[in-house]
């Protein structure tokens, strides 16, 4: 009786428009060496939901980023420090993650900033300001750009461009990786936007500095989203568990993203009422 010997393997990405491109790189590769390949979308029938699934991949990189930003911010105290290798490690670490990061998770853009502010004190110099590539410091009128799933601070920002930046903002939600702007397109709190994390800030602190906005109300709103959106409890205000948990149920309840700013932009103009009527001493 003759045996055949067969080696198979199988490879698991989500079910997105990257993930099947890379699988129809596999496919072709495998089947140019003499193999046989297919693809399949499957679905969970019991146990574990796909939302299960999403979550669990988006915690263990969240994990990885938040030891990454760890490490990066160790770092960054000691700015006489200029380990080129050690540098590269930590870049490449950051590439590492971001491979696998399938849903684009919040921590990149913080690793990203913190990564790039190390690499140009490295080189003696400083970071260019992103806004500074905006033209002309003009936008009214702009479509703002951001990545698709917006939570705390992407919520938060639409609602400070609307309401105090552009009136006649449009915004448009775009994957996490791979889009080129069009002319005059604004991005904002996402992988190499004109206003995003810079340092230890969150993009809703970088567009009050670069728009100067020097509103009490609005530094303290800032001071809450910086804290929920970077978890390092720097200001520890008392409104900011609240409002993230109220956050997290406006984006657990809806998928839209024009939904999730509506409702988030009705909490935050409440918010921002509370600490005028605070500032100005009422009962």
């Amino acid at each position: 009786m003759g045996a055949v010997a067969v080696k198979a393997s199988v490879y698991a990405l989500p079910a997105t428009d990257e993930g099947q491109e890379d699988f129809q790189w596999l496919v072709r590769d495998i089947a140019a060496g003499g193999g046989e390949a297919m693809i399949c979308e499957a679905h969970l029938i019991d146990g574990l939901t796909d939302a299960d699934v999403q979550t669990l991949f988006e915690t263990a990189r969240q994990t990885d980023y938040d030891a990454l930003i760890a490490d990066l911010r160790a770092v960054a105290q000691d700015l006489s420090s200029r380990d080129s290798a050690q540098t590269a490690r930590l870049r490449k670490r950051l590439t590492q993650i971001a491979a696998i990061d399938f849903f684009g998770g919040a921590g990149r853009d913080t690793a990203e900033s913190l990564l790039a502010g190390l690499e140009a004190h490295l080189k003696g110099g400083a970071p260019v300001p992103s806004a500074e590539r905006a033209a002309d410091g003009d936008y009214r009128g702009r479509t703002w750009v951001t990545r698709q799933g917006g939570k705390v601070d992407r919520i938060a920002c639409a609602w400070l461009i609307r309401t105090f930046i552009d009136p006649e903002a449009a915004f448009k939600f775009v994957p996490p990786k791979g889009y080129t702007p069009s002319p005059g397109e604004l991005r904002f709190d996402m992988f190499e936007a004109e206003f995003t994390h810079e340092a230890d800030k969150c993009s809703f602190e970088v567009l009050l500095d670069r728009m100067g906005l020097d509103d009490a109300g609005l530094r303290a709103i800032g001071e809450i989203i910086h804290d929920i959106d970077l978890k390092d409890a720097r200001f520890g205000r008392d409104e900011t568990a609240g409002l993230a948990s109220m956050l997290e149920g406006i984006c657990r309840r809806s998928d839209d993203d024009m939904a999730r700013i509506a409702r988030g932009g009705a909490l935050l103009d409440d918010l921002l009422a509370y600490f005028k009527s605070t500032q100005a001493g009422d009962g």
